[in-house]
């Protein structure tokens, strides 16, 4: 197995560029920060960008954590790649990942002067420091549940390769706990609140009565009851208020918004 490591201290631009990297030198699996990346889908482990705190997010990225630990190993040797990119702040920290995950020595280091301009990496530095963005090199999709709750960009890269093709890859920004933006939160009347907000302006609704929100670490589930214009197609109705209801409210929330069930309890006859 050929193991490769990518180096460059943080916030330099390492997960921006990894993908395509990894492509230039024919590597199909990657690590960074607590995760085993192949084919822009995560194989396994958790991201160290979930952590609250930064030494929370060392360790993460370390495979410090036993149960962490085993279950990307055995994803390695369950997946059999023939070789992996290895994402690190210096040459010492590939080497604990590379041992903590029982994986060869690397045989080479790519520094991230090597493959990017110093006007690139300041400009990297920039956003990590005046607005805590983080890249995760995987599409939003891949992390939607496991970020609910966290602001989450989607971010698409056009690069030109060395054989003249157009490498084009998905990835997210994100926006950590342990930034200096902090944590933040959101209260479930404040969600029902807006759940009732958006389901009044849809055509057919005179009123949203009850709001109902059930969270888990996954995202959301809204159950919100309405009274209906007597004279509308009800099913059109509650179909149109599940659909025009998610959108803002994944938009103002970060939440991943799973079901919204829709009751219609009454018909309003009026003007």
């Amino acid at each position: 197995m050929n193991i490769i490591g990518f180096v460059g201290a943080s916030g330099t631009g390492k997960s921006y560029r990894s993908m395509w990297l990894a492509k230039e030198l024919g590597l199909e699996y990657i690590i960074d920060d607590g995760l085993l990346i192949s084919h822009h889908k995560i194989v396994e482990g958790v991201s160290a960008k979930k952590e609250k705190t930064k030494m929370g997010a060392v360790k993460r990225a370390l495979f410090m954590d036993e149960m962490h630990r085993v279950k990307v190993t055995a994803a390695i040797r369950k997946c059999k790649p023939d070789g992996i990119l290895v994402l690190g702040t210096s040459v010492g920290m590939v080497e604990r990942i590379v041992k903590a995950l029982e994986l060869p020595e690397a045989s080479r280091y790519v520094m991230i002067e090597d493959i990017a301009s110093e006007e690139e990496i300041a400009l990297a530095g920039k956003m990590r420091r005046e607005q805590g963005k983080h890249v995760i090199p995987v599409p939003t999709l891949e992390i939607k549940e496991a970020f609910s709750g966290y602001f989450v960009d989607p971010l698409r890269i056009f690069k030109k390769r060395s054989d003249n093709k157009m490498y084009t890859a998905e990835k997210s920004i994100v926006r950590p706990s342990f930034s200096y933006l902090g944590d933040f939160k959101i209260y479930d009347n404040v969600l029902c609140r807006m759940c009732a907000y958006e389901a009044e302006r849809c055509e057919g609704v005179y009123r949203a009565h009850r709001v109902t929100v059930y969270s888990n670490p996954e995202g959301v589930d809204f159950t919100v009851d309405i009274t209906a214009h007597y004279g509308c197609n009800v099913i059109d109705c509650a179909r149109l208020v599940q659909e025009s209801v998610k959108g803002p409210l994944e938009s103002y929330t970060s939440l991943n918004i799973r079901h919204i069930h829709v009751n219609v309890i009454r018909l309003h006859v009026g003007e």
